[in-house]
């Protein structure tokens, strides 16, 4: 069963029902977010699916696809940089059941409170988000703040053990 995203969801009734949401969300509404992109321009289109996998752990898998745009740090441009995540997270009502997930889990602690799920998709985009912006096709082994070629920037030194080398052989 599909619906729209609700504001927030009792995780272990969710689990239970085994919900399903789909739709997308404005990149607008994704506050966190905002200040690591250039402009708030589009959407994120999601999936959500909670449940029990066969060894009775509840999880919830996230399916997100987006086009975020970047600001490069090399160029200062602003580009569109691509995102796909497909994750399961496995739902912990204590700290403690961490050590007990399955491999392939990432953990998600939402005890017996209400959670957000638009706030869970926008933790795992500002996870996904590269560490430095850069525009596909600017990074490389040129370094384009470089004036000099790369054998005058630093000359070659003669190896400080070539004397006790030299030693070894007599």
């Amino acid at each position: 069963m599909s619906a729209p995203l609700p504001e927030t969801v009792d995780a272990w009734r969710m689990v239970t029902a085994r919900r399903t949401f789909h739709g997308a969300l404005p990149l607008a509404d994704l506050k966190r977010l905002a200040p690591s992109l250039a402009g708030a321009e589009g959407s994120v289109a999601y999936d959500l699916e909670f449940g029990t996998d066969k060894l009775g752990v509840p999880f919830l898998a996230v399916r997100v696809d987006a086009v975020l745009p970047l600001t490069c740090q090399r160029t200062l441009e602003t580009f569109e940089q691509p995102v796909r995540i497909d994750m399961r997270l496995g739902l912990l009502a204590d700290e403690r059941d961490e050590a007990a997930l399955p491999p392939g889990y990432e953990p998600l602690l939402v005890g017996h409170e209400a959670m957000s799920l638009a706030a869970v998709i926008e933790d795992e985009l500002i996870l996904a988000l590269p560490l430095v912006p850069t525009k596909p096709g600017t990074e490389g082994p040129h370094d384009a703040w470089s004036t000099a070629p790369a054998a005058e920037q630093e000359p070659a030194r003669e190896n400080p053990f070539a004397a006790l080398q030299a030693l070894k052989k007599t």
